[in-house]
This record gives C-alpha cells, sequence and structure tokens, in this order.
C-alpha cells in the first residue's frame, strides 16, 4: 500500500512538473514572439524617422536655395537702386555746376560792362 500511495504521489509530481515545464515552454514561445514583434516594429519606427530626417533635410536645402536666390535678388534690386541714385546725383552735379558757369558767366559780363562804362 505505502508503494501504491508513494508511487501515486510520483506520479502526480511528474505530471504537474511536466506541465509546469510546457506552460514555462508557452511562455517563452510568447515573449519570444512579443520580443521579435517589438524589434520588427522598432526597425519599422527607424526606417519611417530616417526617411523623415531625409526630407527634412531636403527641404532644408531648398528652403536654402531659396533664400540665396532671394539674397541675390535683393542684391540686384539695390545695386539698381545704387546706380539710379548715382545717375540722379550725377545730374545734380551736372545742374550745378552748369549754375555756377552760368553765374560766373553772368558776373563776368557785369564786370565787362562795369570795365567798359
Amino acid at each position: 500500500m505505502k508503494k501504491l500511495i508513494l508511487g501515486s504521489v510520483l506520479m502526480m509530481v511528474l505530471s504537474v512538473s511536466f506541465v509546469s515545464c510546457r506552460e514555462a515552454v508557452d511562455k517563452a514561445k510568447d515573449t519570444s514572439e512579443q520580443a521579435g514583434d517589438a524589434l520588427e516594429e522598432t526597425a519599422n519606427d527607424m526606417k519611417e524617422a530616417g526617411e523623415n530626417a531625409v526630407d527634412a533635410v531636403k527641404e532644408a536645402g531648398e528652403d536654402a536655395v531659396d533664400a540665396v536666390k532671394e539674397a541675390g535678388e535683393e542684391v540686384k534690386d539695390a545695386a539698381g537702386n545704387v546706380i539710379d541714385e548715382a545717375k540722379e546725383a550725377g545730374e545734380d552735379v551736372k545742374d550745378a555746376a552748369k549754375n555756377v558757369a552760368d553765374k560766373a558767366k553772368k558776373t563776368a559780363n557785369e564786370v565787362k560792362e562795369s570795365v567798359e562804362n
């Protein structure tokens, strides 16, 4: 009887051990699958982040090109304004010189008339 009881207890312990091992293996498989899914998701996220970074760099480059073009146009406009202002200043100097010459001529004529009289 003693052997029968001990044999029954032994069978029960072995069956519980096998069930526990099966559960552990199942949990390990589930954990492995979850880890694999997490790695795949992380890889996809990293790929997307890389693509976003490339897009951001391209956009920044395009913005820089546009800014340089605009700056070039502004410099061109400023140079045109300087040329126009220089022309206007030249004409003002020319007019002033003409006025001085006219006044000098007038004064010379007055002096000449004074001397003749």
